[in-house]
């Protein structure tokens, strides 16, 4: 069972993630409301896969990302975001990420790109 952490500053998305990867035999072992505590949640959680937004408070998911990479160069991060702009998409690709998620997205949305990782 892969270990996730969700990153996003919207409550109800990470419960709406969090219930979805439940149901679907993935423990969520934390969750960050920015990208500096995911940064932090990651170092010390050490997940298998981290759902991150782009767009959040004190540390956007982009920065966040790269100080996994930095950090990790075998994480596995999927991005989040509202905004399914093809640059942050490229700039989220380029900088490591395993996946793109555009919201609102279904559960077969999430499932298949967390399966894609392995």
């Amino acid at each position: 069972m892969a270990k996730v952490l969700i990153v996003d500053d919207a409550a109800f998305m990470r419960i709406s993630i969090k219930n979805m990867l439940t149901k679907n035999g993935y423990e969520v072992v934390g969750e960050a409301e920015n990208g500096k505590i995911g940064v932090e949640k990651y170092a010390e959680l050490k997940p298998d896969i981290v759902t991150m937004d782009i767009t959040m408070p004190e540390m956007s998911g982009l920065d966040a990302l790269k100080a996994i990479i930095a950090s990790d160069k075998g994480a596995k991060v999927v991005m989040v975001s509202a905004m399914g702009q093809e640059a942050m998409v490229r700039d989220a690709i380029l900088s490591g990420a395993k996946g793109f998620l555009v919201k609102p997205f279904k559960e077969e949305g999430i499932m298949d790109a967390l399966k894609k990782l392995g």
